[in-house]
């Protein structure tokens, strides 16, 4: 029996053109908000890559060979996020300076720009005496031979006035398009920095497993020292061009060596049993203390190690810290994303 039958052909149109509006009712009905930005939340940013969430034991996976007791092991779960394939490097930074300058010179004045945000290259005399660093000191943030290794000299307030300018720089162009904007670039939290270096292995000792710092060929997996008073014998005497090692199994490289990275947290030596253990952090802005990890291009291997933590003063630029950017994922299609 038809369903119509029996209706007035009035009351049949006006059911006919409701039943095809897709669930969006006349004036006066809750139909959502409309004109919303389009947002794809399969979109990887350009860049980075995909780090699911899940959970891992987060912590020393060697010997704590210093007795420090400041890496307990602790099983942790992580939203899923993005993090940058590589370190940022030289030109990568070149770009945020060249529109600092270009944009931001009346409000922020040459002079913080130049003392805070610009690399200060005079790290590479002063962190080591005796040290014939004059040569980087003029042409390693400079010279285009080195537009693809990673830039030092930045402290962390200047790695996190980076990824503000890149939150925003990104979001304008999303905003041109039509399309919503990113939740927001920021430096790693520890924990999902430890995550990401582990790429998906569990108690890994080193990004590649371990507990091996060569392959089956005898070529070294990092940038580090390998021993006293040799820094040549992985290829590099100081750092190499990012991504010149293998990546992880997430497909990050450098989470080892080459230069140690900024998180977002203050270091705190008991913050293992002190923070949560879902998406865990420490944002103390009373603790000059930031946390460091990674180990560098002159550091020995216990310092490449996923689970040894370090940390720097916040305004201290050296010339072996650098650092990467976060995103969270949000929306569905991601996997534990917010």
């Amino acid at each position: 029996m038809n369903k119509f039958l029996g209706l007035p052909l009035i009351a049949c149109v006006a059911l006919m053109l409701g039943a095809c509006s897709f669930g969006k009712g006349p004036t006066g009905d809750l139909v959502g908000a409309e004109d919303r930005p389009e947002f794809n939340p399969q979109e990887v940013p350009f860049g980075m890559v995909p780090c699911p969430g899940g959970t891992f034991h987060m912590g020393q996976t060697d010997e704590d060979i210093s007795a420090s007791m400041v890496n307990m092991n602790k099983q942790v779960t992580i939203a899923g996020f993005y993090m940058d394939e590589t370190e940022i490097t030289n030109n990568e930074y070149r770009q945020f300076m060249n529109a600092v300058m270009q944009d931001s010179i009346d409000v922020l004045g040459e002079q913080y720009i130049m003392t805070e945000l610009y690399p200060d290259t005079t790290v590479w005399v002063r962190d080591f005496t005796y040290h014939m660093g004059d040569p980087l000191m003029e042409y390693y943030y400079s010279h285009p031979a080195f537009d693809d290794y990673p830039v030092v000299g930045v402290d962390w307030f200047a790695a996190k006035y980076f990824c503000n300018w890149r939150t925003k720089h990104k979001n304008a162009a999303a905003a041109e398009e039509g399309l919503a904007g990113v939740p927001g670039f920021r430096l790693p939290s520890e924990a999902e920095w430890e995550y990401a270096a582990r790429g998906g292995r569990e108690l890994a000792t080193f990004p590649w497993g371990g507990p091996y710092l060569r392959n089956s060929k005898g070529c070294m997996l990092a940038n580090f020292k390998p021993g006293r008073g040799d820094y040549a014998s992985d290829g590099f005497a100081y750092t190499s061009p990012v991504g010149a090692y293998f990546p992880n199994d997430f497909g990050l490289y450098d989470m080892a060596g080459n230069v140690s990275e900024w998180c977002d947290d203050a270091y705190m030596e008991a913050s293992m049993p002190v923070v949560w253990d879902m998406n865990p952090t420490n944002p103390d802005d009373n603790e000059p203390r930031k946390v460091v990890r990674g180990g560098s291009w002159k550091d020995i291997a216990y310092f490449l190690e996923t689970g040894t933590r370090s940390f720097e003063y916040q305004d201290s630029a050296r010339s072996y810290i650098g650092f990467r950017c976060a995103l969270i994922q949000i929306g569905m299609g991601t996997n534990n994303s917010l």
